[in-house]
């Protein structure tokens, strides 16, 4: 029913930045909360951030100041602008995205299938 696509992913230098990309695709109906959770090896999953529909924004603390998180709803596309990066911050990243779908009234949550980010020297 919904796809979400992501793109940005790869091998970056300390410090260095990157951005991620995740476009949502299908029958839907409007698109609520947007984010990314990560998972690095041996850690559980965890948010990094989220963008409500209106605009509103949160960010894990060991990102905060570092990450930034947007939207473009005419292109159901949410963006995750990460500087300073860290090797800490090597992990998998995950878009989600709640979405009504055209037919059903239930929202429900979709996941991206993951991009690799590494940050190393």
């Amino acid at each position: 029913q919904v796809q979400l696509v992501e793109s940005g992913g790869g091998l970056v230098e300390p410090g260095g930045s990157l951005r991620l990309s995740c476009a949502a695709s299908g029958s839907i109906r409007a698109i609520y909360t947007m984010g990314w959770y990560r998972q690095a090896p041996a850690k559980q999953r965890e948010l990094v951030a989220g963008v409500t529909s209106g605009g509103n924004t949160n960010y894990a603390n060991s990102v905060k100041g570092r990450f930034t998180i947007s939207r473009d709803n005419a292109k159901n596309t949410v963006y995750l602008e990460m500087n300073s990066l860290k090797p800490e911050d090597t992990a998998v990243y995950y878009c989600i995205a709640d979405v009504r779908g055209m037919i059903t009234t239930e929202r429900a949550r979709y996941w991206g299938q993951g991009t690799q980010v590494t940050v190393s020297s």
